[in-house]
């Protein structure tokens, strides 16, 4: 059985959609609520590996138009670790395989394999 990881917030719409997907499939997961313990730095290096920090940035966050980052340099990794409601959520993890966002065609592939 996989070991599947959502990462989000109990109020976000396409966390919710990914928690109903896996329900409805009878896939057990781990739900981590960014607002309860927000995110350790090993953990963001491993969803950040490979791809470019900026895209785990939720640019339509509260949070990401209160600070003004659309005018900063800013290091989104540092930002993520002090503000997690900056992150795009869910994001979803099994093994080294994440997923950021909720796309269905990907989570399909991720629980087939």
């Amino acid at each position: 059985m996989k070991n599947i990881q959502v990462i989000g917030t109990k109020k976000c719409k396409d966390s919710q959609k990914v928690e109903r997907f896996l329900k409805d499939r009878s896939i057990s997961f781990h739900f981590a609520d960014l607002k309860e313990r927000g995110i350790s730095v090993g953990e963001l290096n491993k969803i950040a590996a490979g791809r470019d920090p900026e895209d785990l940035v939720n640019k339509e966050s509260k949070i990401f138009k209160k600070k003004n980052f659309i005018y900063m340099d800013y290091n989104p990794l540092e930002e993520i670790l002090e503000n997690p409601e900056l992150l795009i959520t869910p994001i979803i993890r099994s093994g080294n395989k994440v997923i950021i966002g909720f796309n269905q065609k990907e989570l399909k592939a991720l629980i087939e394999e």
